[in-house]
């Protein structure tokens, strides 16, 4: 076993697994503060339910077997069989791949719950992230990162733009089209609960995605350097991309934009981190956001689909345009596993058209799913609240707790005038009734 390089994953396995709280405060903030309590725990709950799926059929399901190249077996169920001592190729243990490999199983069912924060019933989300888990996220990590047939054409993911980001982003906008808007989309912006809390969700994010990106080396080497080293540089360009756009469109940077651009830099980079050069992360840093600034600002509101906190808009399509791009800027000079060079380092359209067939084999593979999943999952559990709860909000109407007391305390005072307002009726009523009786 390899000291250094277990030592390294099992930091960046932490750092993962931070991620998640962190994309908590993220989300948390950016609601109103109705829904600040649904929505932070709609996304750190995973951390509980993702893990024992995980031990329970995950791990097997993507990395046991090989049913057609598109999923696992069953024969690794509860870890059964697994000799988690095993030493991988880079000397560390299998164990730890496996928790490695977990963290990841947390976080993406993650992303997509910005989309459907609101409105979503708690249990249909907690239905779906199971389904979701089973029949489109361990199949995807199969195909891409072990024996699936992706991976035997040569198609390269280095940490998740088709497994994690194009799948969540995707899974988003399908659920926003199913759920329909909220009943006051487009009536004015949504005033933020804690932008401090965005700032604070999008630190711990670009931390722990170092993580998520030098970790996917799986050793402590040259290759785990370059991936810290592009991450950074693409998330620095999509970070003051975003803000110049906005400088010259609106006349004033912002806060929620800087925030916004920096988790589109580090979407976009994810699949390529390991594969480009620094000039390569600044293309894409660049390229990921202004596409994700232009979908969101433009194109999103004539789709009229209410993607509550662009999931899709973000993780979708800087995660589409990383994918993409990895075929374009991936060299051997950098990583010696690139199966090809990118088109712009001499390589010709292989490796290109390698990327443009697996983004475009996710982006249908998971919309299919997803729409069998949600009709089907329908039929057993309602999908999405009342009106009259979605105007409550749901962290009373769906968990009896509130983030600020000043809304429960506006909630009992509407409740006050209503009662006072019946009670004005029936005494008007009495009144009416003596003067007949005179």
């Amino acid at each position: 076993m390899s000291a250094a390089n277990s030592t390294f994953l099992v930091l960046s396995s932490i750092l993962v697994l931070f991620m998640t709280p962190g994309l908590a405060f993220f989300y948390g903030g950016l609601v109103s503060k109705r829904n600040v309590v649904n929505t932070m725990l709609s996304v750190f709950m995973i951390c509980g339910l993702a893990i024992l799926l995980w031990i329970l059929v995950g791990y097997s399901l993507s990395f046991s077997g090989n049913l057609g190249g598109v999923v696992g077996n069953l024969k690794a169920v509860w870890l059964h069989g697994v000799n988690l001592a095993a030493l991988t190729p880079t000397k560390i243990p299998t164990g730890l791949y496996m928790i490695f490999q977990m963290m990841f199983a947390i976080i993406t069912p993650a992303l997509f719950v910005g989309a459907v924060v609101g409105r979503i019933r708690f249990k249909f989300l907690l239905s779906f992230i199971v389904c979701w888990s089973i029949f489109i996220y361990y199949p995807m990590v199969h195909m891409v990162w072990d024996n699936g047939f992706l991976a035997h054409l040569g198609v390269i993911d280095f940490a998740g733009g088709t497994v994690v980001h194009i799948n969540a982003g995707i899974t988003a906008l399908v659920l926003s089209a199913f759920l329909g808007p909220r009943y006051n989309y487009g009536k004015g912006e949504t005033q933020h609960y804690n932008i401090l809390w965005v700032l604070l969700g999008t630190a711990i994010l670009w931390i722990g995605w170092y993580g998520f990106n030098a970790g996917s080396a799986l050793a402590m080497n040259g290759v785990a350097i370059q991936a810290f080293l592009t991450t950074t540089v693409a998330t620095a360009t999509s970070m003051m991309t975003w803000m110049v756009i906005d400088m010259i469109t609106k006349g004033k940077p912002t806060l929620v934009g800087v925030c916004t651009g920096t988790l589109c830099g580090l979407v976009g980079i994810t699949p390529a981190c390991g594969y480009v050069t620094t000039s390569g992360a600044f293309w894409i840093g660049l390229i990921a956001t202004m596409t994700s600034y232009a979908f969101i600002t433009l194109l999103k509101p004539r789709l009229g689909i209410d993607d509550a906190l662009d999931a899709f808009g973000c993780h979708g399509v800087s995660g589409i345009m990383g994918s993409i791009m990895t075929g374009l800027f991936a060299t051997k000079a950098v990583n010696a596993s690139v199966t090809a060079n990118g088109l712009f380092y001499g390589g010709g359209f292989k490796l290109f058209g390698l990327q443009l067939l697996a983004t475009a084999f996710t982006i249908i593979f998971t919309t299919v799913l997803c729409i069998v999943i949600i009709v089907l999952l329908k039929r057993v559990v309602k999908m999405r609240v009342g009106v009259a709860e979605e105007k409550l909000g749901l962290d009373q109407g769906e968990h009896g707790e509130v983030a600020d007391y000043t809304v429960k305390m506006s909630s009992e005072l509407r409740d006050i005038q209503t009662h006072s307002t019946e009670f004005q009726g029936q005494l008007a009523k009495l009144m009416d009734n003596r003067q007949r009786f005179r």
